[in-house]
């Protein structure tokens, strides 16, 4: 299984941005960690973050019969990017939308997805281990 890992605005600065928030880890420490899971499940994996929106939208396109799955942390994007939504809903690509921290626990804002219904789950609150919960819901939906 061929996996791409597609961060949004800010990911970048994990382990420095509000690390009370999103933990002390940082962006590098995240993918290194996903290799290494990927790795031990028999997987492959590529990581894609961009702070621009067509970016992550070229990303999702160039993903048809590449990968297997995304797993997807749209950032900020989530809660109004209706192109991202559509990029998804393009491809034949299933997707689970990721969230470091509970949304439902902060900001009313960030309680509405707007990509999520583009998805096949959404994974929140879990920290980074939200992006291995996703891999394995993908690793053993595999027949």
């Amino acid at each position: 299984m061929k996996f791409l890992v597609l961060n949004g605005p800010n990911l970048n600065l994990l382990g420095q941005r509000e690390p009370g928030v999103y933990g002390a880890e940082s962006y590098e420490s995240l993918c290194a960690r996903l290799k290494t899971f990927a790795h031990a499940h028999g997987a492959e994996v590529e990581f894609v973050q961009s702070n621009h929106e067509g970016a992550l939208i070229d990303a999702i396109h160039a993903a048809q019969g590449v990968y297997d799955a995304i797993i997807f942390n749209p950032g900020a994007f989530t809660h109004y990017s209706y192109a991202l939504l559509d990029a998804l809903k393009a491809v034949s690509v299933p997707a689970v939308e990721v969230h470091i921290s509970n949304v439902h626990r902060r900001e009313e804002f960030r309680r509405v997805s707007v990509t999520a219904p583009a998805c096949v789950g959404q994974v929140c609150g879990l920290g980074l281990y939200g992006y291995e919960a996703a891999m394995g819901y993908f690793l053993e939906a595999q027949p």
